[in-house]
């Protein structure tokens, strides 16, 4: 015997419809992740810039030999290019991380960080793919901006709040 089914078969309208729509609230919750994924980009690249302006300045007399004979930073003296590459380790990671001229962090440890590739004679492969992890992490970050959860953000919310009001 056979049964006969009062459900009609999927039209494909339908069927597309309903795949667009979980594209959709896919997509929403990504969208809403982003702040949190852009904010731990942040934190991990800031963390290992930092951290190694801190070991340069812990030894200076270390980090003076060390771009006298293995950094060859280009167009620069050696002690210059310490004091600079030094400096920016520990204030760029600190507006980076923050997200206070995230853009302008991340640009400035994106040009540190090819500079840091460029600069040493030999580089270990690991040491090389960290690098790059750094380097896609602060283009996207260039390119897309710290997030909402950045002190710009914020800031910019207030400014036009205030602004708003006079």
């Amino acid at each position: 015997m056979q049964t006969v089914s009062n459900a009609s078969p999927a039209r494909p309208a339908d069927l597309l419809s309903r795949v667009l729509g979980l594209f959709h609230g896919l997509n929403a919750a990504l969208d809403a992740l982003q702040p949190a994924a852009a904010l731990l980009a942040r934190g991990y690249v800031a963390e290992a810039f930092f951290k190694s302006g801190l070991t340069k300045l812990r030894d200076w007399d270390t980090t003076l030999a060390l771009f006298q004979d293995e950094y060859k930073v280009p167009l620069l003296p050696p002690d210059i290019a310490a004091v600079l590459g030094t400096g920016g380790e520990l204030v760029l990671p600190v507006l980076l991380l923050l997200g206070l001229g995230g853009r302008f962090g991340a640009l400035g440890l994106s040009v540190m960080n090819v500079v840091a590739v460029l600069s040493l004679a030999e580089i270990a492969p690991a040491a090389l793919q960290q690098h790059v992890t750094w380097g896609v992490l602060l283009a996207g970050l260039t390119v897309f901006g710290s997030g909402r959860w950045a002190l710009d953000t914020w800031l910019l919310r207030r400014w036009l709040a205030w602004a708003g009001t006079r």
